[in-house]
């Protein structure tokens, strides 16, 4: 039986992301689940092998078609664009930037022709973008912009936990303006959408509460009863099947064994801390909304220990399991 066929980056080469593939491609929780093709550099990728004493052997490949998908086979689309002798672990770099782009241009390049079915990345250093003159701040904008997607939807998913985020990247003061009514059925409505095409069609979404207890019907805030809950009224009515809102110290126990399907959290930290908390390196970004499905680890570069083979590859690991998982599932 045919596994499912995932691009993996391998990110900036400075990091811990050549590392990272390596580790996983050694793993057989990795090799049992799915076939994998490295977009990357073949020097980076023959000295993290070397660091993390993995037991790989390089097939460098022109396309995934040419792949051969055996265990101890690790098989490359070799970019060949590291330069060793001005490349340092560790260090922020405008070629190592440049690098990790392209990696990910060419992966969305494959996924959008059909010739792979997902794409899993490692970490890039937002400096070394910018450093390397690449436009985009992170992964969601390059897949947003190469994939022809506004605005990408992200999920998180933690031992079968996932979480959507109504707002993420502002700041807590400009979070409450963001709570409206209308914000909060758009989103159930798309994440819904993103479930079913992961394949997830049964099921209670829950709405995170804002304000302790909830509010307590105006007693510590009134956004649950001016937007949250005329949101989830509305929602019902036009079938969707949602709950809440539900006190977001309890909402994500609650989730986690099986009551909901998935949660909206309402800001960056309330669905962070939960995830992160529960499983901090099994915490996997799943980004959904576009033609292609892609799944990432959710720690960065790690400059600091880069090159030592000291990274654990438990999130690399997941993100690829993640992919195969649901990669079946995908409808475009």
């Amino acid at each position: 039986m045919s596994k499912p066929l995932i691009a993996v980056t391998m990110g900036d080469p400075a990091g811990v992301g050549p590392e990272i593939v390596a580790k996983s491609l050694a793993s057989e929780e990795v090799t049992d689940v799915a076939d994998c093709v490295i977009v990357g550099d073949r020097k980076c990728m023959e000295n993290a092998i070397r660091i993390v004493g993995a037991d790989l052997k390089i097939n460098v490949i022109q396309k995934p078609a040419e792949g051969q998908y055996e265990k101890g086979i690790l098989n490359l689309i070799d970019l060949d664009n590291v330069d060793m002798d001005a490349f340092a672990f560790g260090k922020v770099s405008g070629m190592c930037g440049k690098a990790a782009y392209d990696y990910i241009a060419r992966s969305i390049e494959l996924a959008n022709a059909g010739e792979v079915d997902a794409v899993s990345t490692t970490p890039i250093n937002k400096e070394a973008l910018k450093a390397g003159d690449v436009h985009f701040i992170g992964h969601t904008e390059i897949f947003g912009a190469l994939t022809g997607t506004e605005d990408p939807l992200t999920m998180f998913e933690t031992n079968g936990m996932r979480v959507f985020f109504l707002t993420r990247h502002v700041s807590l003061r400009q979070m409450l303006d963001m709570i409206k009514k209308d914000r909060i059925v758009d989103y159930v409505v798309r994440c819904t959408e993103a479930l079913r095409r992961l394949g997830v069609k049964e099921g209670t979404m829950a709405i995170a509460g804002l304000n302790p207890h909830s509010g307590e019907h105006g007693l510590f805030g009134w956004e649950e009863v001016e937007e949250i809950i005329p949101a989830i009224e509305e929602l019902k009515k036009m079938g969707y099947d949602v709950a809440g809102p539900v006190g977001a110290d309890s909402v994500f126990h609650q989730a986690a064994i099986g009551k909901y399907n998935s949660v909206l959290s309402l800001y960056h930290d309330q669905g962070h801390i939960a995830t992160k908390t529960l499983d901090f390196e099994k915490t996997i970004a799943i980004t959904n909304g576009m033609p292609i499905l892609r799944t990432s680890v959710d720690h960065g570069t790690a400059f600091d220990i880069a090159g030592t083979g000291k990274v654990s590859a438990v999130s690399m690991i997941e993100a690829i399991r993640l992919a195969a998982k649901y990669a079946p599932h995908f409808t475009k």
